[in-house]
């Protein structure tokens, strides 16, 4: 069994949609990144890299490479799923934390929750996605950018 942890922070601003998890949630402003900017997709890319020792997004999906402009990051964690098998692991569970002051994420959890294990083609009960503030402190807690933390574990197929 091998341990993987992804993190990614973007901030917060107009005329983007906010995507979260491979959802849009409503909101007036979105994530402004390279990709759509879904932090927990990014996160959780870098994770299931990491896991199986292939390095991390930024040097499977560098943001200098346009093909990877306002791309859909479900892609990121399709491809990184295939590569993690290609080398013989599958995924076993998912834990992830979200950081936002807002929206709001505690009504959306449930349902990001199926879609990850949908995506990631896991039961609901090996995906958990929990939500915190930043209590106002520090960019995340001015509701100037929304961060996430994933842990994976991956087995031997």
């Amino acid at each position: 069994m091998r341990i993987g942890i992804g993190h990614d922070t973007h901030r917060l601003g107009p005329d983007r949609p906010l995507i979260l998890g491979g959802l849009k949630i409503e909101h007036p402003r979105g994530l402004v990144g390279h990709s759509d900017a879904d932090v927990v997709l990014h996160a959780l890319t870098d994770a299931l890299l990491g896991a199986a020792g292939l390095g991390d997004i930024g040097d499977a999906y560098p943001d200098t490479d346009p093909k990877y402009k306002d791309c859909d990051s479900r892609v990121f964690v399709v491809e990184s799923l295939q590569r993690i098998k290609d080398k013989g692991y599958r995924l076993v569970n998912v834990d992830l934390t979200i950081f936002a002051q807002e929206p709001k994420l505690g009504p959306i959890k449930a349902r990001m929750r199926e879609h990850l294990a949908a995506m990631l083609g896991l039961p609901v009960d090996a995906v958990n996605v929990k939500a915190k503030t930043g209590e106002k402190v520090g960019a995340i807690g001015r509701a100037e950018a929304i961060g996430c933390h994933v842990a994976v574990l991956i087995d031997t197929i």
